[in-house]
């Protein structure tokens, strides 16, 4: 028989709940997992109102990050990212272009730095044209960002 206990968790534990909230979970989880870890305490009417600030400071800092993501993607629908390789006759790329080219051209454009991890290509980008890549900023809060890709000029010769 599974014995249940209420705790109140000092850090966001993933799938669980957040910082400052009571949650039910099994005895052995709690007290294997959860208090040894220091991710949850006995939830005292002293701990509850200790934690309630720290939950409002976290709610605070989810609302402003959701919000920051908010104008990220209205700054990024707009734009489409150019990229200049050298081709082959045949359209295809000497070299394609890569997450990390995607993601330092938004740095440079919008001036926020977004994880590799975050940006999704359907397949990589190894031709001339245009191509779209999915980025996840927050969330469910995402963004499709239109890439193009242009044959570089042969100047050099």
């Amino acid at each position: 028989m599974i014995t249940i206990a209420k705790v109140l968790l000092t850090k966001t534990v993933e799938r669980l709940g957040h910082v400052g909230e009571v949650v039910t979970v099994a005895d052995g989880y709690a007290r294997n997992y959860l208090f040894p870890q220091g991710l949850a305490i006995e939830p005292t009417e002293h701990n509850v109102a200790q934690y309630a600030k720290e939950r409002a400071a976290h709610a605070a800092e989810l609302m402003k990050r959701e919000e920051k993501a908010l104008l990220l993607r209205d700054k990024l629908a707009d734009q489409i990212l150019t990229f200049e390789r050298k081709a082959h006759d045949d359209d295809r790329l000497y070299g394609s272009v890569r997450i990390e080219d995607i993601v330092t051209q938004i740095g440079e454009l919008v001036g926020e730095h977004i994880e590799t991890a975050r940006v999704h290509l359907e397949n990589s980008i190894e031709t001339l044209g245009p191509h779209t890549a999915t980025i996840v900023l927050y969330k469910d809060i995402s963004v499709e960002v239109r890439i193009q890709v242009n044959e570089e000029d042969a100047k050099e010769e």
